[in-house]
């Protein structure tokens, strides 16, 4: 009997292809989404699949919002992705900070009470939890999972939507590993840490609609930058097919228990992928940028990454940059 995987968030940009990989592995989901019509949407991609099945969560910073789907019997892994990504900010407590920290410790304080078969808990953090974004630049340093954002709460509750989306993530994860050295459960925890995550999707958008980072590339595309090539908001990037992956590897690796992943493919910039653009599409001149916005810093005046633990104990093998790009552009193209 394949092991059963529940997985929060579903239909969510990653969620989604962790849920591709989990199925492609035949383990059993459980599945929770906010709503029916996404349930059934789900259903449309894998009809044939009896492993599949859902829980409604209308809102995962609800108390006890994930109790009734832990409490289903023969849990064995938790894959909790659930968690905001946007900077439209208007409560930096209620849109992000509280979904983001009472959506995690409702998962892990659910975990503990009702579910003590569970072997681990693998959590989607990010590079926000891990960059410090006080320290600029920092030409040549290499982050990695040894970093830990030290943003602090009134910065949090600040005028600045990227501070309060950094706490979030930071706020959330921090939270997981003091409930684990408090509680001591039962299970091990895990955390994915991408940076900016874009890459080919399995639910159809529109303009309005499409994801916060692949609207990024999108914005490339249109005709919206006016020839102007804008600079990146980070300059460390992953396909998210990549990071999907690393989720389900955190729960077939031993090494990966109790560990942190940051999770990156390395630097990039808007000129860079601008210039895979018009050699990948080359009808799309006159739309695609040219003219940078500032002068482009080069590898030795900002950060980079050190993703060589992802490598080692998950095995992962990075999507470069090119095909990212034109797998996503590819699908951009047809679908808007």
């Amino acid at each position: 009997m394949s092991p059963t995987v529940l997985l929060t968030g579903g239909s969510g940009f990653i969620a989604g292809w962790v849920l591709k990989f989990l199925l492609q592995k035949e383990y059993t989901v459980i599945t929770t989404v906010r709503d029916q019509t996404k349930a059934d949407f789900l259903k449309s991609l894998y009809p044939a699949d009896s492993k599949l099945s859902f829980v409604i969560v209308p809102d995962i910073a609800a108390p006890k919002a994930f109790d009734e789907a832990i409490k289903l019997p023969g849990i064995d892994y938790i894959i909790h992705t659930a968690s905001p990504f946007h900077f439209k900010v208007t409560d930096p407590v209620k849109d992000l900070l509280d979904p983001a920290m009472k959506g995690t410790l409702s998962v892990l304080t659910a975990t503990k009470a009702y579910a003590p078969q569970v072997k681990q808990v693998v959590i989607t953090s990010s590079f926000a939890a891990i960059i410090d974004a006080s320290r600029g630049n920092r030409p040549g340093y290499l982050y990695s999972e040894k970093d830990v954002n030290p943003v602090t709460w009134e910065e949090a509750i600040g005028d600045n939507p990227a501070t309060t989306y950094r706490a979030s993530k930071t706020f959330a994860e921090n939270s997981a590993w003091d409930f684990l050295k408090k509680e001591r459960p039962n299970f091990t925890v895990t955390t994915i840490n991408p940076p900016l995550v874009w890459g080919p999707m399995l639910h159809k958008v529109s303009a309005e609609t499409i994801n916060t980072s692949n609207a990024s590339i999108w914005a490339l595309i249109n005709g919206s930058c006016k020839d102007v090539i804008p600079n990146a908001r980070v300059p460390l990037w992953v396909d998210v097919r990549n990071v999907a992956l690393a989720h389900v590897l955190a729960i077939e690796k031993p090494a990966a228990q109790n560990q942190r992943y940051f999770v990156s493919a390395g630097n990039f910039s808007n000129a860079k992928i601008c210039d895979y653009l018009l050699k990948q599409f080359p009808e799309l001149k006159g739309k695609v940028p040219t003219k940078l916005e500032t002068p482009e810093l080069t590898s030795d005046e900002i950060f980079g990454s050190d993703n060589s633990k992802s490598i080692k104990e998950l095995g992962l093998e990075y999507i470069s940059l090119e095909q990212s790009v034109y797998d996503l552009t590819k699908q951009l193209l047809e679908w808007l």
